[in-house]
Parts: structure tokens; sequence; C-alpha cells
């Protein structure tokens, strides 16, 4: 076995189990991350944005734009 040099130990010792630097958690960013997340998984259940029936695209924005108002209507 080859030994390890004394650099490559400090930076591996430095990087951590990862090799990297640990990626920065802000918690409020991540909530309204996850909630922005939710909102496109919701619009993406209705057929007509999911499929994309609409020929055009500025009926297709209109359909994505009612998608959420019928959401939240039900809700």
């Amino acid at each position: 076995m080859i030994p390890e040099r004394n650099d490559s130990k400090a930076a591996r010792w430095h990087r951590g189990s990862d090799g990297g630097r640990p990626p920065g958690f802000d918690k409020t960013r991540y909530k309204a991350r996850n909630t922005v997340e939710r909102a496109i998984n919701k619009i993406k259940q209705f057929r007509a944005v999911a499929t994309r029936y609409d020929k055009r695209g500025y009926v297709f924005l209109g359909t994505v734009t009612v998608a959420p108002l019928l959401i939240w209507l039900r809700s």
C-alpha cells in the first residue's frame, strides 16, 4: 500500500466525509421551495396542463393561469 502524502491527508480532513463544503441550509428558503414544488405538482395534476391539449401558446398560458385559481377555489 502506498502511503498518503501529508497535504492530501490535511485536505481530506478539511473537506470532511463528503469531500466538499457542506451545503448551506436556510430553513425559510427550504420551506418556500417546498410550497412552490407542491403547488407546481398540483397544477400538473390538471389534465389540460399535463398533456397540453392547446395548440396556441397564449391559450396554454391561460390554462396554466386558470388552474391555480381552480385549486384555490376548491381548497
